[in-house]
């Protein structure tokens, strides 16, 4: 199917007053070249025959509309319909239909099962760091993970007598700051972010997966240097941190009957300085992207949209601190 054509400009839209409430994401909307993202998003729906379809890149903008305001599907369907901002930002004139909640639903999805949201990312983070805002060569990667709650997490039955939890989801139990046990049944996302918090990388997994298991995957190859929690420190990643030429500030892990040193103690303390940017970074997400719990049911949806939560995030940063520069 071919692509719709948008934004022809109506006599409507000339009547509009310019205003600064319309121009809020136009920092965004000249940080990176957007043609880039829209090459990578080429192959979907080109085929020439059938009805034609939304353009890609305004999809992915929808997307990322969705991510910065935290929406549901049918919420972000009618801001489109009533919101001049949205509608400057994806390049939809007065006159122009939206897209309906279950074509937002299908391309998310679509992103997902074609493998673009870790590609996208990179283009991403590339296009950030020509423009001087994210620095990649000698990066740090600042790894930790976080639990996310399911959509349905309660142990309930159906009127057919079947559990109605998130059957792909599972039992997460960790220790509390207040020293209690906590156990949540969901998600966990993984992330790599940097020192000025954008993220690097992310993995989603059910709540049962230890940290340590993903660590490997969420490096981008570039990183100097590796900060974690204790929960990630071992002998054998040591040595491999080492073989690949990584500085190693994992924090040390007191073992039974060999308390830390002083020394062990102090270098925690200055390592825990840097590493708590992804600590940051994990309640912003939470704060304002809403992703303390999973909107959708099953591992992929959910994962496709911590990615494009990540990509948001990132352009917002990236926005704020070129915005700081000027």
């Amino acid at each position: 199917m071919a692509w719709k054509s948008t934004f022809q400009q109506s006599f409507a839209d000339s009547l509009l007053q310019e205003h600064d409430a319309l121009t809020e994401l136009d920092d965004i909307q000249n940080l990176i070249d957007w043609s880039v993202i829209e090459g990578q998003l080429s192959t979907i729906h080109n085929n020439p025959m059938g009805e034609k379809a939304w353009p890609p890149l305004l999809m992915f903008k929808v997307l990322l509309l969705q991510a910065w305001y935290n929406l549901s599907d049918p919420g972000c369907e009618k801001q489109l319909v009533r919101d001049l901002l949205f509608r400057r930002f994806v390049g939809l004139s007065l006159q122009d239909a939206v897209p309906d909640h279950s074509t937002i639903w299908r391309f998310r999805n679509k992103l997902n099962e074609d493998g673009h949201l870790q590609p996208l990312l990179n283009l991403i983070n590339d296009q950030l760091n020509q423009r001087g805002v994210l620095i990649q060569d000698g990066q740090a990667s600042i790894i930790d993970a976080s639990v996310i709650e399911a959509k349905n997490n309660r142990p309930n039955k159906n009127t057919k007598g079947e559990d109605t939890r998130d059957p792909e989801a599972n039992y997460n139990v960790k220790t509390a700051s207040n020293g209690k046990m906590t156990t949540t049944y969901g998600f966990k996302t993984h992330m790599n972010v940097d020192e000025d918090g954008f993220i690097l990388s992310e993995q989603f997994t059910p709540g049962n997966v230890h940290d340590t298991r993903v660590f490997e995957p969420l490096l981008t190859g570039r990183e100097k240097a590796v900060y974690a929690d204790s929960a990630y420190k071992s002998e054998d990643r040591d040595q491999w941190l080492k073989k690949k030429g990584i500085q190693n500030h994992i924090l040390h892990r007191a073992k039974r009957n060999t308390p830390l040193t002083g020394e062990q103690k102090q270098w925690n303390r200055y390592a825990s300085q840097v590493r708590c940017t992804v600590e940051r970074t994990f309640g912003v997400l939470k704060r304002l992207y809403g992703l303390g719990k999973a909107r959708y049911l099953g591992l992929e949806r959910n994962h496709a949209r911590v990615s494009l939560i990540a990509m948001a995030h990132n352009l917002k940063r990236g926005a704020n601190i070129q915005r700081a520069c000027l």
